[in-house]
């Protein structure tokens, strides 16, 4: 059978800037499409299908070669190795987007490929398709859950999506982020720590202040405080991180 087909918007190789990974070095694999519209996203030109996929000549190079859409499992797996200047230059290979789980028959196919060849797999998603999850989980290394607030997405949340989801993500090592601005609401942190509690309470939590975007606001050092301590009366594990890579001036 012919590989499956994804639109792919990037690959390349960067720092984790984000959750309890920050730090590390991985292959970034940036799928097209996603079914949410975070008001606050910075990586919006994903949502659409891009004609062409941007894949990294050299790892950190920042310089791209255009491939045409869609890639095949193939393709992908091959540009992945392309970056990787020496064993254990990366952690893992991040699957990211847009929203990865769009394409769950073509994640599918290469997650078994990676890990076969020793590349671990981390998956950064929105956790609101559990079903697709349910397809791969056994696949995966690492899961990047988001809880999508609605004071800093201006989209409602959907929590039954995110309470199945977690269900389905804690049979691998998990965390779970949440995106607050200046608006969210106690309310809102409470349900959040109520989803953790009650679902998988040993899962790291991540609190990322919004930076600023399309109208969502940064709260401040005391608020940022305020929720922190309001999840550890639940929650064991309540982190706030920023988004790294911004502070760095990297992509």
């Amino acid at each position: 059978m012919p590989d499956p087909l994804a639109p792919i918007f990037e690959v390349f190789s960067a720092i984790q800037g984000e959750g309890i990974l920050v730090g590390v070095r991985q292959v970034f694999v940036r799928f097209c499409r996603c079914n949410r519209a975070c008001r606050y996203c910075d990586t919006a030109e994903a949502r659409a299908e891009s004609a062409t996929c941007a894949i990294e000549t050299y790892s950190g190079s920042r310089e791209f070669t255009r491939v045409a859409n869609p890639l095949s499992v193939s393709q992908v797996e091959e540009a992945v190795a392309g970056l990787e200047d020496f064993p254990g230059l990366h952690h893992s290979v991040s699957l990211t987007g847009g929203e990865p789980l769009c394409h769950a028959d073509f994640l599918a196919e290469l997650c078994p490929r990676l890990r076969a060849t020793g590349r671990a797999t981390f998956l950064e998603t929105n956790g609101t398709l559990p079903e697709a999850l349910e397809r791969i989980i056994g696949q995966l290394d690492y899961v990047a859950m988001d809880v999508k607030l609605a004071s800093a997405t201006g989209e409602p949340a959907d929590w039954d999506a995110h309470r199945r989801f977690l269900a389905v993500a804690a049979a691998r090592p998990t965390q779970v982020k949440a995106v607050v601005s200046a608006e969210t609401t106690d309310e809102e942190l409470l349900r959040l720590a109520d989803l953790v509690a009650e679902t998988a309470p040993a899962t790291p939590v991540v609190l990322q202040p919004v930076t600023s975007h399309g109208g969502a606001l940064t709260p401040s050092a005391a608020q940022l405080l305020d929720m922190q301590a309001g999840l550890l009366r639940r929650l064991a594990d309540v982190r706030v991180i920023p988004q790294v890579h911004k502070l760095m001036g990297q992509k």
